[in-house]
């Protein structure tokens, strides 16, 4: 009996010898590919319909935004898609136009998005723009030093809003993926 036990031993331990297994692959690593995304706040604007009232002519509101999201080679190299997400509040009694301009370092003009919203009530209007291979060219983004905003009544200045705290509110956000080899 000692001896069929022995001979089974035995036969274990050849067939753990030569078992099918794979050569390790410590290189795998190098394969490796990750995609991370990362989301932050671009901008937020609220303007109250007293203050919109108060501007003499049509023209309320203009402000450059700072854009350096891409000046740091490493995010500008490795980026593969965008998307800006724009959300756009009025409950003033005024319809609104807001133009957004984006601007390369010599504030040459890249792209343009334009929002339009009647007098309240209104829904909010939720504008997504992607960047890469499903939408706009990425080198938009990649160029952007500087967002200019103006913001523009289309209706009077006497007329008021009988919600409260009348405003014009919009809001940005950006989602980009990235490739980290």
């Amino acid at each position: 009996m000692k001896g069929v036990y022995n001979l089974i031993m035995v036969f274990f331990a050849l067939a753990l010898m030569f078992s099918c297994t794979d050569k390790q692959d410590f290189n795998q690593i190098d394969d490796l590919e990750i995609t991370p995304t990362y989301e932050t706040s671009v901008f937020y604007v609220k303007a109250q319909e007293s203050i919109i009232n108060r501007i003499n002519g049509v023209s309320f509101f203009s402000q450059d935004f700072n854009f350096d999201a891409f000046a740091e080679p490493f995010f500008a190299n490795r980026v593969l898609s965008g998307v800006l997400t724009y959300e756009l509040e009025n409950t003033t009694s005024k319809p609104i136009e807001i133009i957004l301009e984006f601007l390369d370092e010599n504030e040459n003009i890249l792209d343009t998005e334009i929002f339009r919203t009647d007098a309240a009530p209104t829904s909010t209007l939720t504008r997504d723009v992607a960047y890469g291979p499903t939408g706009k060219n990425l080198e938009i983004i990649r160029n952007t030093s500087k967002i200019r905003l103006n913001a523009t009544n289309l209706g009077d200045n006497t007329s008021a809003s009988s919600l409260p705290d009348p405003a014009i509110i919009l809001r940005s956000s950006a989602k980009f993926t990235l490739e980290v080899r």
